[in-house]
């Protein structure tokens, strides 16, 4: 069944459309925990248990290779799900390593101690779960030193999207952006750090101002997975055709789905 990618709800579409953009021969599966949306306001715990068995049904579904399109999981399930063992021929990656390889401007398998990065002063928006975990910054802390990070627990935002309320979204957007600038007046950049935000972008980034490089996840992350399938090219496994399956209402979801992407989208009952 190809590359699995897994988000909580819509917000990993944004992943799933810059990577059919930049692979258009690959097929995918793109699996969304609707009935469980969002992730963000779970504990550890349960976003572990929830991750786990999505990512165990796209990997029996025949997926070799599954993608986190989700900050929340990557941030409370990926490091466990790793640690206890993955099938043999299966593998699950995350959405902090090209973010954090774009950051830094060093590859992941690059091992030297960690040194100072031309960026000082970051802002990050994201979930209150990935905010919680320190997750993002324990990472980046083994490639930067030096790196002030202030995080934006943003309450509500993903909760709007999923609703299709953009207008409620962009006023949230801008209310998590005043508290951050209240926190660190001059950010250097703005890390987006929930795949539902690059639906935001053009708001985070007016409400932050044009001296503040916005990263987005969703081109990155595109890059990063084409860069490995050329190096593990056995990993799309089979399969020729793009599947969207969720565990929420079908219509609702496919309704929603389409909106965001502007193009057809139909979702199967998982």
């Amino acid at each position: 069944m190809a590359v699995g990618i897994f988000d909580s709800g819509l917000g990993g579409l944004t992943v799933l459309d810059a990577v059919q953009k930049r692979l258009p021969d690959v097929p995918f599966v793109y699996f969304g925990d609707n009935a469980h949306a969002p992730y963000g306001v779970r504990d550890a715990d349960n976003v572990h248990d929830l991750t786990k068995s999505a990512v165990t049904r796209l990997w029996d579904s025949g997926c070799n290779l599954v993608i986190l399109a989700c900050n929340t999981a990557s941030a409370a399930a990926l490091r466990r799900m790793q640690e206890a063992g993955v099938p043999e021929g299966k593998r699950v990656l995350g959405v902090f390593v090209p973010l954090i390889e774009a950051l830094t401007e060093r590859q992941w398998g690059d091992n030297s101690p960690p040194r100072e990065v031309a960026i000082k002063h970051v802002a990050l928006f994201a979930t209150p779960a990935t905010v919680s975990s320190r997750a993002f910054q324990r990472e980046l802390a083994f490639r930067a030193i030096g790196v002030d990070v202030e995080a934006q627990a943003c309450g509500g935002v993903v909760d709007a999207i999923e609703d299709g309320d953009l207008i409620l979204a962009e006023a949230l957007v801008r209310s998590h952006v005043d508290a951050l600038k209240r926190k660190m007046p001059n950010p250097h950049a703005a890390i987006l750090g929930c795949t539902h935000y690059p639906l935001m972008e053009e708001v985070f980034q007016a409400a932050l101002g044009p001296d503040v490089k916005v990263f987005s996840q969703a081109d990155l992350v595109a890059e990063s997975l084409s860069d490995y399938l050329e190096r593990h090219p056995g990993m799309t496994g089979s399969g020729d055709e793009t599947l969207f399956l969720t565990t929420g209402d079908a219509k609702r979801v496919s309704d929603r789905a389409t909106q965001f992407l502007r193009r057809k989208i139909e979702f199967q009952a998982a």
